[in-house]
């Protein structure tokens, strides 16, 4: 029988779907592709017919996960009539949310940060750091921008920025996946960022002189 198109995304699709639950409760290191084979109902070569090794599943699963409305950011921060810190700080708040209501989503980067890199792996970390310098780039384009427009404060850099506002995310991701999810993901999150975009704004003069 003549597979399809169609057949062969959902397929893929259940591998991917497979992967994904025995990572989560086995970790990577532990699981197999027989395992994944099993638990998906097909036979290992469907699996090598759609991904070259457990790496290159892998990285499809960091894929399925994208980052806070790149496209978006990209394209609006040409647009003068916005302002650009409210732009970024606008997707990467939105990020936390849809982070918070997606379980799929949680399960995924839990995985990410519970693998063990060594070996094979490196494989990812490489092209998980070219995925992050990339999205880097775009955040820091848009920093520039803001200190173009005067809107970013001169004590921060773009670079610095950026980076900042990574760490904030790394650690509030991190501290709310593994340890409990302790915390309001949501408004915890909202609030740390306007923190944040608060220290990176320039102060006008006509607000210094009123207060």
């Amino acid at each position: 029988m003549r597979r399809t198109k169609a057949d062969a995304e959902a397929t893929r699709q259940k591998i991917l779907n497979a992967a994904e639950r025995m990572f989560y409760f086995k970790g990577v290191s532990n699981t197999t592709l027989e395992d994944v084979a099993k638990e998906a109902g097909v036979t290992r070569g469907a699996i090598y017919w759609h991904f070259a090794n457990k790496t290159d599943l892998f990285l499809a699963l960091y894929q399925a996960v994208p980052l806070p409305h790149e496209d978006m950011i990209a394209r609006e921060i040409e647009t003068e009539a916005f302002d650009t810190l409210a732009i970024v700080e606008s997707a990467t708040s939105d990020w936390l949310e849809t982070l918070a209501r997606d379980e799929q989503r949680q399960r995924i980067l839990a995985i990410m940060l519970r693998c063990d890199y060594d070996n094979d792996m490196s494989m990812v970390l490489e092209r998980q750091r070219e995925i992050d310098e990339r999205h880097d780039a775009t955040l820091e384009l848009a920093f520039t921008r803001a200190l173009e427009r005067g809107q970013l404060q001169e004590s921060w850099t773009p670079s610095s920025a950026t980076r900042a506002l990574r760490w904030m995310m790394m650690g509030l991701c991190t501290e709310w996946l593994l340890f409990g999810r302790r915390f309001d993901l949501v408004a915890e999150g909202r609030d740390a960022l306007r923190r944040l975009f608060t220290s990176f704004r320039q102060v006008r003069a006509e607000t210094l002189e009123v207060s």
